[in-house]
């Protein structure tokens, strides 16, 4: 196991690791213990109380951040039909059955979402197998298979964020940078951890939210309260 740096071994002896923190204190925690020469992303990962084996129990839908990720989303859209939206809506990447074609091929666009108008959807389908792995597969539920480029692909760009749980049950979500506001941090962790309650449904039996823990990019796990 590689050993931890002096900065991670620092904010870990200074961590209650017996307490959950409330979304106020983890913040100010996690700021206040980012030493790296970057600006370190703040991350939230959740563990869910689902059986990720059965499909009907899986997670799928969206939260749009107040304050967005700090980063802007790099967005590709595939349609036949709304080319000249898209590129006025300003996705990064347009094309229709010939980009399919080199997603099939394993020439992935270097791109965060995938959207996609109903008509290609059928065509697309014969690339689930790349883009679902990946997170990139297109959905209604995520609002990500639409006629409505220009909204969808500007609420992208704004913050908005697909939220999808990973084979061992874990949803795992940027919710901003170390140089946000604690403030900021504090609103989009909340947005997020209200937006994946509201997809609780019959199929989850008990809590759907089995336990929350944030850090940022090199900082040690805080377990986090919802309030």
């Amino acid at each position: 196991m590689a050993k931890k740096g002096k900065n991670y071994r620092s904010a870990s002896e200074a961590l209650d690791k017996t307490k959950k923190y409330t979304s106020q204190e983890a913040m100010e925690f996690i700021k206040s213990h980012a030493k790296a020469k970057f600006d370190e992303s703040v991350e939230v990962h959740v563990r869910l109380g689902i059986d990720p084996k059965r499909g009907e129990q899986a997670i799928r839908g969206s939260v749009t951040l107040p304050h967005g990720t700090g980063k802007t989303a790099k967005i590709a859209v595939i349609t036949d039909s709304k080319t000249d939206e898209a590129k006025d809506a300003g996705a990064d990447v347009i094309g229709g059955a010939e980009l399919i074609d080199e997603i099939k091929a394993g020439k992935l666009p270097a791109v965060d979402v995938i959207v996609a108008t109903p008509e290609m959807m059928p065509k697309l389908a014969s690339a689930a197998k790349v883009l679902g792995p990946r997170g990139l597969m297109p959905s209604p539920k995520t609002d990500t298979v639409t006629t409505d480029i220009t909204s969808i692909v500007g609420a992208l760009k704004k913050g908005k964020e697909n939220i999808k749980n990973d084979k061992t049950g874990i949803v795992h979500q940027v919710i901003g940078k170390t140089s946000f506001e604690t403030s900021q941090l504090v609103e989009n962790f909340e947005a997020f951890v209200s937006a994946l309650a509201s997809l609780k449904t019959d199929a989850h039996k008990g809590a759907l939210i089995a336990s929350i823990s944030a850090c940022s990019t090199m900082g040690p796990g805080v377990k986090v309260k919802r309030s």
